[in-house]
């Protein structure tokens, strides 16, 4: 099978630890071509990809991700299923592909999937996933729902410190988020090449750029910028400007 051999060339080129298929992307250009959350109303087709993978990734742990539905929840059809496939883990996203992120997701349902699994007898692990904020309310949880691990997504860009402790976390100066700002765009320049895509960097910059003054214009004009010298240029005289300021206190994203 053409898949097949696919995934055996890539890890073969690329030494992978694991292959993690996305079976819950809700965007729209993707589903329409059968692909990721689509894949939910498709369950042969779901299977016959996994199973593929499998056979290609040569014993290396395969795992997917998904959502408990795509226009309806489907978490006891479609969760026993996935299953019954010997994946190695499970992240369970509580939301359907149509909600996208615009309700709060369903840890309910992410829970009801433990409980499939337990009853299924399988030892596949179950990563919970939606609206979680940071690790402490990750590990929160984990207890409640009875998950084996979680999964942080938007949460990132709320709070940069997500994945610390609570006690780790402490202030951080406008300077310091700045340098951040330019250590993420160099670090994107050099893996993907100048300038290439470079727009999908706009959408995290008001992360860095908040709580100061002229925040607001500085971020207006990042979001005009093209490649990384431009974004340098506007950002270095901030760094002198900010220094003294007081900084941002990375514990209140903290509940």
């Amino acid at each position: 099978m053409v898949l097949t051999g696919l995934i055996s060339k890539i890890i073969k080129e690329l030494g992978f630890n694991g292959i993690d298929i996305n079976m819950g992307c809700p965007d729209r250009t993707i589903v329409k071509r059968g692909s990721c959350a689509a894949l939910i109303d498709n369950p042969s087709l779901a299977k016959e990809i996994i199973l593929a993978i499998k056979e290609g990734a040569a014993g290396l742990p395969v795992s997917v991700k998904t959502r408990i539905g795509f226009r309806s929840k489907k978490t006891d059809e479609w969760i026993p299923h996935l299953l019954n496939q010997g994946l190695v883990a499970l992240s369970v996203h509580g939301r359907t592909a149509s909600q996208m992120s615009k309700v709060p997701a369903n840890w309910d349902e992410v829970a009801k999937a433990v409980k499939i699994r337990d009853e299924l007898g399988v030892e596949t692990l179950i990563v919970g996933n939606g609206d979680v904020t940071n690790k402490d309310d990750g590990l929160e949880k984990a207890t409640q729902y009875g998950v084996d691990g979680i999964m942080i997504g938007r949460g990132i860009f709320q709070d940069l410190w997500a994945f610390a402790k609570k006690e780790d976390k402490t202030e951080v100066s406008h300077e310091q988020m700045l340098g951040l700002l330019l250590e993420h765009a160099r670090l994107f320049d050099r893996t993907w090449g100048k300038g290439k895509h470079f727009a999908i960097l706009r959408r995290f910059f008001k992360i860095y750029v908040a709580n100061f003054p002229n925040a607001s214009a500085l971020r207006i004009q990042l979001m005009a910028c093209n490649n990384l010298s431009e974004v340098e240029a506007l950002v270095s005289p901030y760094l002198e400007e900010v220094k003294n300021l007081p900084g941002r206190d990375t514990t209140s994203t903290i509940k």
